[in-house]
């Protein structure tokens, strides 16, 4: 893989030594084992699997070779586990969105209205591809992937603090490449196999003036405290969250495609007919045309005739796939919410099957937490992130235990957290008030004024 430094050492000779760095750079890139996996990555997360869709049907002929098998069924059933195991977790964690620590509306809004879509995307690349870059452009989030950004490393410090942007919309179409640097960027582009410049480096930030004699002109260019391309990772192996668990999903996948194989191959009946051996096979075809068009054949005194059909075993594959499933839910620390769904739960049983997923959302946490931290440097905020994991709970069992203890606690409190167990908390402001007039007037003897003495 190329480094910050081996970018050094050519930034700043001939154009076409750039040139020939960057287009080296993108296909060693290509070749790596972690684009590779992040591309799989992305196949799995869009219900792609890998595995089955290369995997071919052979049969043996007379000679003992290997020919593909074109006659019985060869389904490819692909589940989306992955898919819910990630959007799982990126929901539950940021799905309230995030609250910031010393925030009276600056951080939120100058993170722009956007941000907290854009952090679920660079959130759930991270699981998908292992690792993704989000590039403060001036008043929001551009996010790039495994797949479309070469980052540069510093081999000192392992810092990025380069990278390459490229992209290509078919195979002969032109590349395009953005190499972005701590003191800016430069565009390049790649046609037939050649390279060119096709803008000269400048900031990031172009501060503007326009007027009606003159246009607009840039008159100041400025950049960013630091580089501002942050990396955001789900795990300390910055590796997709798909690989620990992609053998079980395999396996999953090709049970269940193999027993629809079976079940296709078995959708037929067949018949025998005793005391047939003089009949040739049009004799044979003969037979069988007049039982389809006539659904009755002549036969002899001494022939029978008798349909069978197959029956295909299931008992077994299905355990295995229940026994999958349950390896698969394991694995990957994710929340099984049908069984909760199957009866009624405890509060204390939906904390014990959330305890896994909370146990992998905190470490998810703290790489979030470390991006966040990047981001706001770079844009020059000092802010502390928190967040409000969305769960299922038992409303009737939460309610019951405020209720219980109402006696003890604050009763502006235990509004609160009623309307918030209700998914009403933009109308704890309103509720809180009318309950305050209504307690004025039954202390003012419900006529809302006061009593008067002499």
């Amino acid at each position: 893989m190329k480094t910050y430094q081996d970018w050094l050492e050519v930034a700043d000779k001939s154009e076409a030594e750039r040139i020939n760095f960057i287009r080296s750079a993108i296909n060693e890139h290509k070749a790596s084992k972690a684009y590779r996996e992040a591309i799989i990555g992305e196949d799995y997360f869009n219900g792609q699997n890998t595995t089955i869709r290369r995997l071919e049907k052979f049969i043996y002929n007379s000679k003992g070779q290997a020919v593909p098998d074109y006659i019985s069924a060869n389904h490819k059933i692909a589940n989306r586990f992955f898919y819910r195991s990630v959007l799982q977790a990126t929901s539950v964690l940021l799905g309230n969105g995030v609250t910031w620590a010393n925030d009276e509306g600056q951080t939120s809004e100058i993170l722009g209205n956007s941000f907290h879509k854009d952090l679920m995307q660079v959130v759930r690349l991270a699981q998908t591809e292992g690792t993704s870059f989000a590039f403060w452009n001036l008043n929001h989030m551009e996010i790039y992937s495994l797949s479309n950004y070469v980052p540069f490393y510093d081999e000192e410090d392992g810092a990025l603090k380069a990278g390459i942007r490229f992209w290509q919309i078919a195979d002969n179409k032109p590349l395009r490449a953005t190499v972005m640097e701590l003191d800016g960027y430069e565009e390049y582009i790649f046609k037939n196999g050649e390279g060119e410049v096709l803008r000269e480096k400048k900031p990031y930030i172009l501060k503007t003036l326009t007027s009606e004699a003159d246009g607009t002109e840039i008159y100041e260019g400025e950049n960013y405290p630091t580089f501002p391309v942050i990396p955001c990772y789900c795990n300390a192996t910055k590796t997709s969250d798909l690989m620990p668990i992609r053998s079980t999903i395999d396996s999953y996948d090709l049970i269940s495609s193999g027993y629809a194989n079976d079940i296709d191959d078995a959708n037929i009946i067949y018949w025998t007919i005793t005391n047939a051996g003089g009949m040739d096979d049009s004799d044979l075809v003969q037979v069988l045309d007049k039982l389809r068009k006539l659904h009755m054949a002549q036969l002899d005194d001494d022939q029978d005739i008798q349909s069978h059909t197959v029956d295909v075993s299931y008992q077994g594959r299905e355990a295995i796939l229940d026994r999958l499933e349950q390896q698969l839910y394991k694995d990957a620390m994710a929340l099984n919410t049908y069984d909760l769904a199957s009866g009624a739960v405890t509060a204390t049983q939906i904390q014990a099957a959330y305890e896994p997923l909370n146990q992998k959302l905190d470490m998810l946490e703290s790489y979030v937490t470390d991006f966040l931290q990047r981001l706001l440097f770079v844009i020059g905020i000092e802010d502390e992130p928190t967040y409000d994991r969305s769960i299922v709970v038992n409303k009737t069992e939460e309610i019951s235990t405020l209720v219980n203890s109402a006696l003890y606690l604050d009763e502006d409190y235990v509004t609160e957290k009623i309307m918030t167990l209700f998914g009403d908390q933009d109308k704890v402001d309103d509720v809180l008030d009318n309950m305050d007039r209504k307690n004025l007037d039954r202390m003012m003897g419900g006529t809302g004024q006061a009593f008067l003495t002499e």
